[in-house]
C-alpha cells in the first residue's frame, strides 16, 4: 500500500493477507509461523522425489476438540502423476508441523487436550486451480490472486474436501516443556 511519497519516490506499508490466523483455543498461529512449520515437513516428502505444490489450511471446529487440516496438493518431480504416499512419512509430515508451530499450541495440544491431532489431507492434482476459479467467480482479481493460507468460507472448504484422496493425523501429541521463571 502506497502511504506516501518521498522526492517522487513512493513510500510503501507492507499489508498482510487478511485472515491469516488459525486458532482453536488460546493458539493463533499465523501465516509466517505455517510456512516455517510446512517447509519443514515437507522435506520429508522431497526426498522421496515429491513437490508440494501448493497448500492452504482452516481450523475444523466440526468435532471436539477441533484441529488443524493442512490441504497439500503433491506431485513426482517431473511429472503430474499423484504419488503413492507412505501414511508412516505423512503421519511424520504432521508431526513435524506440530512439532515446529509455537509453544501456545504445543501446550494447548498436549497438556490441555484442547486441539485435536494435525491432519493433512492430500489432494488431487488441480485442487488449487479449481480453488482460484471458485475464488474469480467471487470478484477476486486473477492479477492479484494469491492462494489463501488459511481457509473460512465453508464453499471453498467443500470445493477442496470433494477432491481429498488421503488423510494423515499426526499420531503423537508434540512436546512442551512449562517455561520456568528464573526465581
Amino acid at each position: 500500500m502506497v502511504t506516501g511519497f518521498h522526492n517522487n519516490a513512493p513510500q510503501f506499508r507492507f499489508v498482510h493477507r487478511r485472515n491469516l490466523i488459525l486458532s482453536i483455543d488460546t493458539d493463533k498461529t499465523n501465516e509466517e509461523d505455517l510456512l516455517k512449520a510446512v517447509t519443514k515437513a515437507k522435506l520429508l516428502v522431497e526426498w522421496l522425489g515429491f513437490l508440494l505444490i501448493e497448500y492452504t489450511s482452516y481450523a475444523d471446529t466440526s468435532s471436539i476438540p477441533g484441529h488443524y487440516v493442512l490441504f497439500w496438493e503433491l506431485t513426482n518431480k517431473g511429472s503430474n502423476d499423484l504419488p503413492v504416499l507412505d501414511p508412516k512419512i505423512m503421519e511424520e509430515c504432521c508431526s513435524t508441523v506440530e512439532e515446529s508451530l509455537d509453544s501456545v499450541y504445543r501446550r494447548c495440544r498436549r497438556k490441555e487436550n484442547s486441539i485435536g491431532p494435525l491432519e493433512i489431507r492430500v489432494v488431487k492434482h488441480g485442487t488449487f486451480h479449481a480453488l482460484m476459479d471458485f475464488w474469480l467467480t467471487k470478484g477476486s482479481s486473477v492479477n492479484q490472486y494469491k492462494t489463501p493460507r488459511c481457509i473460512k468460507s465453508e464453499e471453498a472448504i467443500n470445493i477442496i474436501n470433494s477432491k481429498v484422496v488421503g488423510r494423515f493425523f499426526s499420531r503423537n501429541a508434540p512436546s512442551w516443556e512449562p517455561v520456568m521463571s528464573g526465581n
